[in-house]
């Protein structure tokens, strides 16, 4: 009857291994701000440079996040930052690129 009472933690989406990551947690806040950044600028044409470089440099810290990453809440919080950082990366390229 012990089995009732303990949480299942490993069907669940935000699994955790109960040791604190900071630095895995740093790079997915990192990531998730500058692809909310990257793909909010990627809609006005004249904020090409923000949106481009925010996307490349959220593409470049998502993937070494998901390089070390160790659990399912870190790795899934890094696929939404570079999704969106490479949406607003690629939009940005198309809008005027990395250079102007």
């Amino acid at each position: 009857m012990a089995q009732a009472l303990r949480p299942n933690t490993a069907g669940s989406l935000f699994a955790t291994d109960g040791r604190p990551h900071p630095v895995q947690d740093a790079l997915m806040a990192v990531t998730l701000v500058l692809g909310v950044v990257s793909f909010i600028t990627a809609q006005f044409h004249s904020l090409h440079l923000l949106s481009s470089w925010t996307g490349l440099v959220g593409i470049i810290t998502g993937a070494y996040g998901q390089w070390i990453s160790e659990t399912t809440r870190e790795r899934f919080g890094l696929i939404l930052g570079l999704g969106a950082s490479g949406l607003g990366f690629f939009l940005g390229m198309a809008h005027g690129g990395l250079f102007g």
